[in-house]
């Protein structure tokens, strides 16, 4: 995100207005990685959340460098600086758990979202279904190829749960179509780098034999688009979908180019933030918009212990609307 305003140390504050330094909240958040426009997207609307803005609350952002060791190196410094809740976005669904329990031990609330941990002391997750995404995206691919022919899956890290579980949804959809094989399947880690030198060796290596792309995140996709084009390809020949609806990916359906669903970053972000802050008092009550924007995301006063946030299909007649609304960010 262009308007990103952060200054990535090990952790860097995100304030608004000042107030009481002893009535304002300590949130910390560490996510993944900050490398693509999604996590850019839901570290932003941390920003915009009207709890942060009138100064009530005071939320660090902690870049975990896609790392899991790193992630947990941050909780360390975030229960010894006595935080007030934690919000956490994942990188690996079991050595989370560890770090979440520490936090928990000591008295700090944790909050998932994005991405799941394995772990049962969360205060609560809020994010989407990633099954289903997996589903939808892959039967994208399979309806263009009529249900016949080769494709390839361009998965996410290995041992995320989105990776994990847009896997099984990807799995489900070609269940239903025997006739068509996988040729490759690997990460590229969420990178659309590295998602367009797999898809550039795989093209070499099965020439004219791919007919679709899975790719499980947008940014891959999109290495994938980049690796056709760069081999004097046609992307219309091909069937490729991916699943966040980044600004590119939302212009790359546009143009014809690919499938993609929105994964709501703002409302997985301040839904989170809504949760850790009812943890912490009691007599809150939710600020984000998000929750009258998802009225199937039933707050109930902030107890349950999953908030899923739908996804929404991109497509051509709603493309604009969505960039419209992702300017405004």
């Amino acid at each position: 995100m262009k308007k990103l305003l952060l200054t990535l140390a090990m952790g860097t504050s995100l304030l608004a207005s000042p107030v009481m330094a002893q009535e304002k909240l300590k949130i910390g958040a560490t996510v993944y990685g900050l490398n693509a426009e999604f996590m850019q997207i839901w570290t932003s609307a941390l920003q915009q959340h009207p709890a942060v803005k009138a100064g009530e609350v005071e939320v660090t952002i902690f870049d975990g460098r896609y790392d899991a060791l790193v992630q947990q190196e941050q909780f360390n410094t975030m229960i010894t600086q006595k935080y007030d809740a934690i919000l956490i976005v994942p990188m690996d669904v079991e050595a989370a758990a560890a770090p979440v329990q520490a936090a928990v031990d000591a008295g700090i609330p944790v909050v998932g979202s994005n991405a799941r941990v394995n772990s049962e002391v969360l205060t609560a997750y809020v994010g989407s279904n990633d099954v289903e995404a997996g589903e939808l995206e892959a039967k994208a691919v399979l309806d263009k190829m009529g249900c016949k022919g080769n494709v390839v899956i361009l998965e996410g890290p290995i041992g995320q749960s989105g990776q994990i579980q847009r896997l099984e949804g990807n799995q489900k959809a070609l269940a239903a179509c025997p006739d068509v094989k996988v040729l490759e399947q690997q990460t590229g880690n969420w990178s659309r780098a590295e998602a367009q030198t797999l898809m550039e060796n795989w093209l070499t290596s099965h020439p004219g034999q791919i007919n679709g792309v899975i790719g499980q995140n947008d940014e891959m996709a999109l290495g994938a688009i980049e690796a056709i084009k760069a081999a004097n390809l046609k992307v219309e020949d091909f069937a490729i979908a991916g699943v966040d609806g980044v600004t590119d990916a939302i212009n790359a359906v546009k143009e014809g180019q690919m499938a993609s669903i929105l994964q709501d970053a703002n409302a997985q972000a301040q839904g989170a933030l809504d949760i850790a802050i009812k943890a912490v008092k009691k007599d809150y009550e939710p600020k984000s918009e998000i929750w009258k924007q998802y009225p199937q995301m039933e707050w109930k006063d902030g107890t349950a212990k999953d908030y899923l946030v739908p996804w929404t299909p991109v497509t051509t007649e709603n493309a604009d609307k969505l960039l419209e609304a992702r300017s405004k960010l």
